[in-house]
């Protein structure tokens, strides 16, 4: 009987947890499950764009740029005062880990998908962006904030 309570609690802790993070960061959230499906389960067409040089490379360095700002949006947009410690880990080294293991899932574990270091090298520069964003955002905010 108390392994059931226990089973039952760490349900109830693990579902709030889930429900707090979607509601406090709902866009970022969505864009990071795009991301795994995208990166898993869809194989994209060939494009008149395929002709660009480096064109994946670009579009990785915009998704996860994209992404992980909105998260750096969203994280200042419901906190007033920023943990940097916070944000170094989910906001910068977390998406660059997920990068790693997405490309090694795509290489052992899919058929239609290869792992690629360059694809992890262009995400990381999109988070780095990211960051860089993030804080010019925040500095603003926090300047903004001081002057009202």
């Amino acid at each position: 009987m108390h392994v059931h309570n226990y089973l039952y609690f760490c349900s109830k802790i693990h579902e709030s947890m889930f429900n707090i993070r979607f509601k406090k960061y709902p866009f970022s959230c969505v864009l990071i499950a795009a991301i795994w499906y995208l990166s898993l389960f869809f194989k994209a067409p060939k494009t008149p764009l395929d002709n660009v040089l480096l064109i994946d490379k670009w579009v990785h360095v915009v998704m996860y740029g994209g992404t992980f700002t909105v998260l750096w949006i969203e994280y200042i947009r419901q906190h007033q005062q920023p943990d940097y410690r916070k944000l170094l880990i989910w906001a910068f080294i977390a998406p660059i880990v997920m990068s790693g293991i997405i490309e090694l899932l795509q290489e052992y574990c899919t058929e239609k998908r290869n792992g690629d270091w360059f694809d992890l090298l262009a995400n990381a520069i999109g988070v780095v962006l990211a960051a860089v964003i993030g804080l010019t955002v925040l500095c603003l905010h926090a300047r903004r904030n001081r002057a009202s």
